[in-house]
């Protein structure tokens, strides 16, 4: 049966405060637990009025006091951003106050425009490059290699689930060289999503981690009573994508009626290619799109993911959902 879990953005809504955003994210993960999903993720983006989870490991404290059993993690922590020791400290800290719970997944992209490396002070060309070398050192951090400068305290003795995040080739050969989990972002970037999977289960070698391969796919979710309902709690997202993509972010908009039929040709073309991994409808219609997923990609996991400006509207969508996927 796959695993499902739930990917969420800490949407701040239009009217809204980030520390509305940061309980109602509380909400959605005890919920998530509740119901049996398997681990509760979030991202790390920097620069977005719309999305509070820049202070990634303070999020991921804040939710596991908010829950108890449900795995917690990244998804993911943009390394080029950080030195590995950071992250390890950060991580090892976590691991000890949430034992058993932690996923470290880990990413390649900057999680924000060409300005963040100019507010941190980083060439993030360079340290994406560094990328590969980076996960090796936070491994031996981890493990407390001897041969290290420095002992990460916290951090030595971790041990954090590391996952490689994606969505090119890149990630795939990475992970599968590394013998690690692979997550393919396809709720945005579904492109490469076929090749990336066959690429990573054609490559892999098995390590003391993994001994075969293990992937998960996003998807973007919307579940109610109605189709016409799904569609309309899906616009706020899709608004936001929008506005993403033109270069104008900002906080979750409510929802309009109609919004993909009032966009012009070019904007929604490229929106649909965007949303293309997406379940929006009825539970009849999540279950019929997410098996077709599930058979399509071989998917070991599914993280659902889907903001809404009413943040009832996200607790309905995932119990509908889960309801729609049992026995998948």
């Amino acid at each position: 049966m796959t695993q499902i879990s739930v990917l969420d953005f800490v949407s701040v809504v239009e009217g809204g405060t980030v520390a509305g955003a940061l309980e109602e994210t509380a909400r959605l993960a005890k919920l998530a637990e509740d119901l049996g999903c398997d681990r509760f993720w979030m991202a790390e983006h920097h620069g977005m009025p719309g999305i509070a989870s820049s202070a990634l490991a303070v999020c991921l404290a804040h939710v596991g006091h908010a829950t108890s059993t449900i795995r917690i993690g990244s998804g993911g922590v943009m390394l080029p951003n950080h030195n590995p020791l950071v992250i390890a400290e950060q991580f090892g800290t976590l691991d000890a106050l949430f034992p058993g719970r932690i996923d470290l997944g880990l990413g390649r992209a900057p999680g924000a425009d060409s300005r963040i490396g100019q507010m941190l002070r980083k060439d993030l060309h360079a340290a994406a490059q560094r990328f590969p070398q980076d996960v090796l050192e936070l491994r031996a951090l981890f493990a407390g290699d001897p041969a290290l400068p420095l002992q990460a305290s916290p951090g030595a003795g971790a041990s954090p689930e590391i996952w490689l995040l994606g969505s090119s080739l890149f990630g795939a050969q990475l992970a599968a060289m590394l013998g690690l989990p692979y997550a393919f972002a396809s709720h945005f970037a579904p492109a490469a999503l076929d090749e990336a999977l066959q690429v990573y289960r054609e490559t892999f070698t098995p390590s003391e981690t993994l001994d075969r391969p293990h992937v998960m796919v996003a998807a973007n979710c919307y579940a109610a009573d109605t189709r016409e309902k799904a569609e309309l709690i899906a616009s706020s997202m899709d608004q936001s994508f929008v506005a993403l993509r033109t270069g104008t972010p900002g906080r979750l908009p409510p929802p309009v009626p109609g919004y993909r039929n009032s966009l012009p040709p070019a904007a929604l073309a490229g929106l649909q290619a965007m949303r293309k991994v997406s379940a929006i409808g009825t539970a009849d219609d999540v279950r019929e799109t997410l098996a077709a997923l599930i058979a399509r990609t071989g998917a070991d996991e599914l993280i659902l993911t889907g903001s809404t400006y009413d943040p009832e509207a996200r607790l309905t969508s995932l119990k509908i959902a889960m309801q729609a996927v049992e026995g998948l």
